[in-house]
Order: structure tokens, then sequence, then C-alpha cells
């Protein structure tokens, strides 16, 4: 992934926002495929995806990524909280949802740098996630 700098028609330069290194949203919905597929093969998981519409699911991942990660999309979708509220999903659960999530990116050739910045996102969310 290019990491330059890029005129952001200001007096400096302005680094690409992560949407923007990721490839955009094209990438994104690559990735978010990705995810699916690992989390609903996911023995950990996959029961928790059983009764879910999976075009939703993936429009909603891939809108809360792509706004998350300062592209231009919005998204429509719950806050983290209202969305696991209920759930009890479990440390065990969580760490096994951010394995996916690792390797859907490095199946979708994201560097290092981005994918390190994607988990930090994720672990910052954990006490919205887990728990509820």
């Amino acid at each position: 992934m290019e990491t330059t700098k890029i005129e952001d028609g200001s007096s400096g330069l302005k680094e690409k926002t992560l949407y923007e290194r990721l490839g955009g949203r094209s990438k994104i919905e690559a990735f978010v495929e990705a995810l699916w597929m690992n989390h609903t093969s996911n023995p950990q998981i996959k029961q928790r995806y059983q009764n879910s519409d999976p075009v939703t699911v993936k429009r909603l991942v891939t809108e809360m990524c792509c706004a998350g990660f300062g592209g231009p999309e919005a998204y429509s979708g719950k806050d983290m909280v209202s969305a696991h509220k209920g759930m009890n999903i479990n440390e065990v659960e969580f760490v096994s949802v951010c394995d996916d999530i690792l390797d859907a990116l490095i199946k979708c050739d994201v560097d290092r740098r981005e994918r390190d910045e994607i988990l930090g996102i994720v672990y910052s969310l954990k006490p919205e996630i887990i728990h509820l």
C-alpha cells in the first residue's frame, strides 16, 4: 500500500487516509467478503451468523469500515454497543474475530502498517463489543 503524502489544498501536506491507503471501497469490499467467509466457517463463531442476512451484514460492515477508515461513505447501522447488546460475546469469541480479521487482511494483501492500524481500531472497540 502506498503511504506517500498528498496535497490537501492547504499550506501543507496531508497523509493519505487509511481508506485511501487500502485502495478505496472496492478493496474494502473484498476484505469484507474474505472476512465473511472466515467468520461463517470459523467453528468458534459461525453459529453467530446462522440467522444473519449476508447481504445486509456485508453492506453494513463495508459502510462501517469505509466511514471509519476515512472514506466518504456514511454508516447507516447501529452503534457498536447497540449492535452487540444482549449477544454476551466472550473474550475467546472476540479474539477469534480478530484472528479472522487478520487472516482476511493478509488474504487481501494488506500491508503490515494498515493491518496493525485496523487491529488497533478493533481492539479499541472491545469494551463496546464483549460482555454486553
